[in-house]
Formats: structure tokens, sequence, C-alpha cells
């Protein structure tokens, strides 16, 4: 008789935990569209033959808006509604880490 004491249960190892302080603010090179009005400067805003806005885009795809020695947001309080609904660690932003580190 199997002694249920003595079982070793097998885990899948799990996704590291992203924080802030690891984050390497991989969404910030996904195109962002302003599709509501949260005050984002002009500056960085790009519109397209359509009229279509985005966060404009800068050398390897970057942000404008991001600060690359801090890895932080410049306009966080004014960033685009696409930008605040990006879960940190979420399933998206695990994709976005998996495709550029």
């Amino acid at each position: 008789m199997l002694n249920e004491s003595m079982i070793i249960e097998i885990k899948e190892p799990s996704e590291p935990v992203v924080t802030c302080a690891n984050c390497q603010a991989c969404c910030c090179r996904l195109e962002v569209m302003l599709i509501t009005d949260t005050g984002v400067p002009e500056e960085y805003i790009s519109v397209d033959e359509g009229g279509v806005q985005t966060l404009r885009r800068l050398e390897g795809g970057w942000c404008s808006a991001l600060d690359r020695e801090t890895m932080m947001c410049t306009i966080y309080e004014n960033r685009p509604l696409i930008c605040r609904e990006f879960e940190m660690g979420s399933y998206e932003c695990i994709v976005e880490r998996k495709a550029h580190m």
C-alpha cells in the first residue's frame, strides 16, 4: 500500500512575477491608438493618412513618451486609455515580454 504522506506533488514552473522593478516596459513597443482624450501632449502624437492618432514611436519601436533611462512613462498621468488598461503581469504582458526579452 502506498503511503500518501510520501507522495511528492509535481508543479509546473510558474512565470516570473512581473513588478515595477523588473518590468522592462515591453508594452511600450506596442502601437497605441488614441481612442479617447486623456490629454496626451501633441509632441507625442502621430497622425496617419487616415487621420488615426497613435502615440509617436521612436527608433526600435519604443514609445516616444518612455524615458529610456528610467524605463518609466513621462506622461503617466495623461497616458492613453489603452496604456491604462494594459495590466502588468497579464497574459498579454507575458507574451510581449517573451517576444522582446
